[in-house]
């Protein structure tokens, strides 16, 4: 008797692969074209056009710009794709599991040396636009509260070594993180006065270590 015909085996590694390369395209393309346009000049079918994908395509694998901007901003701050928790980053573990004040600094500011140079160009991007888009101002205010929420907790760890700085509290020992993150200080000194981003790095981790701990 014929046998009856063998069922095709769905291969769903090599689908999820291909949806997998389909979103890297769309997200290198997106940066580049946000970065040389801005983001009101930014278009979803050019984005479309430099990652050689179906714009309807584009729209079912990343959402609308808004959504697609945000998804890149994320994916810069966490250094994973998905989006990594801070809670979850290994250099957030490696501060944490660290004894020594001022070696925890220097994890932090080895870290920030490698985030800025990713984020530093689409936060400019992002800052630009948030005066004319109110749902790109609320992301840029919640980028700078959730950074403000993490140096609190970076503080208290210091604080918890015994190092901070006499006088010092840990609410202005946070701020004092704070500012010197963000990426508008990485683009006044790196960007604007030609700093080497390792000279940059080094002089982070040596500053907060004399602003902040007992020496």
């Amino acid at each position: 008797m014929p046998q009856p015909p063998r069922k095709r085996t769905y291969d769903s590694s090599s689908r999820r692969k291909a949806a997998e390369t389909t979103r890297r395209s769309i997200l290198i393309a997106a940066r580049r074209v946000f970065l040389e346009k801005g983001y009101a000049a930014a278009t979803m079918p050019a984005i479309a056009k430099m990652a050689g994908i179906s714009l309807d395509t584009v729209y079912a694998t990343v959402g609308k710009k808004p959504a697609l901007f945000r998804l890149l901003v994320e994916l810069e701050i966490s250094g994973g794709d998905p989006p990594v928790p801070a809670e979850e980053r290994p250099y957030v573990r490696a501060i944490r599991q660290e004894p020594d004040a001022a070696r925890k600094l220097r994890i932090y500011a080895g870290a920030r040396g490698q985030i800025q140079p990713r984020l530093a160009p689409l936060i400019q991007v992002l800052q630009g636009a948030a005066r004319f888009d109110r749902e790109l101002k609320a992301l840029w205010r919640s980028i700078s509260q959730r950074r403000a929420r993490n140096m609190q907790l970076l503080a208290k760890d210091l604080a918890a070594t015994g190092r901070l700085r006499r006088g010092l509290s840990v609410a202005r020992a946070a701020d004092i993180i704070w500012s010197m993150n963000s990426p508008e200080f990485y683009n006044l000194l790196v960007e604007q006065r030609h700093w080497a981003p390792k000279a940059f790095e080094a002089w982070l981790a040596d500053t907060w270590i004399r602003l902040l701990l007992e020496l």
